[in-house]
């Protein structure tokens, strides 16, 4: 019952609130991000969410697009600005997908959404990840993040479709929190992102 009704329910009177109460630090956040990138401060790119339906993922924008003589976009931690690397270490960035809850494209706690080309790359059993909606946070992130191999982190979005409820919604939701005040688990090595899942 709470995965078929009340998950959806509480995903959107929380994300309705939270939006609410966080507005003055989104938009204090949005106007910093002008220094850095002019007025493109949201990053939207299309992701995988429930049964892999594509949608648009909202976030501030942390990185620009700076390249090198090849063509070849600089690795993360030379394209990340002052401020991105400040609003990425408190997971700021993640707040505009609080939009995305209220929509219905995601739920506050599921797997997170990766890229629309790893739909190809999945094992049947890995693919699992999308019988529910994608989370702001989720099982893996509370779980180590970036700093586990790609196949501890499907066997643990897997885990979590078959175990569902609001006891361990709760429990996620409180781990990211502390997580997040420690800053701990938020990159893999001296990357700022994970690397690219390869089949």
């Amino acid at each position: 019952m709470y995965k078929l009704f009340f998950k959806r329910f509480i995903d959107i009177i929380i994300s309705g609130i939270a939006l609410i109460i966080l507005l003055p630090l989104l938009l204090f956040v949005y106007i910093g991000l002008i220094f850095d990138f002019g007025f493109d401060v949201l990053f939207i790119q299309p992701r995988p969410g429930f049964n892999a339906k594509v949608f648009k993922i909202i976030k501030f924008r942390t990185m620009n697009t700076d390249k090198d003589t090849n063509g070849n976009l600089l690795p993360d931690f030379q394209r990340l600005s002052k401020t991105g690397k400040l609003i990425r270490s408190l997971s700021i960035d993640e707040l505009p997908q609080l939009l995305n809850v209220l929509k219905g494209n995601m739920s506050l706690v599921g797997p997170r959404p990766l890229l629309v080309s790893y739909l190809q790359k999945y094992s049947p059993e890995q693919a699992r990840r999308h019988e529910v909606r994608p989370g702001i946070t989720g099982w893996a992130q509370v779980n180590g993040r970036n700093t586990i191999s790609w196949e501890d982190k499907f066997k643990l979005d897997v885990w979590y479709v078959d175990n569902v409820s609001f006891a361990l919604d709760v429990k996620i939701i409180f781990k990211t929190l502390l997580k997040v005040i420690k800053k701990e688990a938020i990159n893999a090595g001296s990357n700022e992102t994970m690397k690219a899942f390869n089949k």
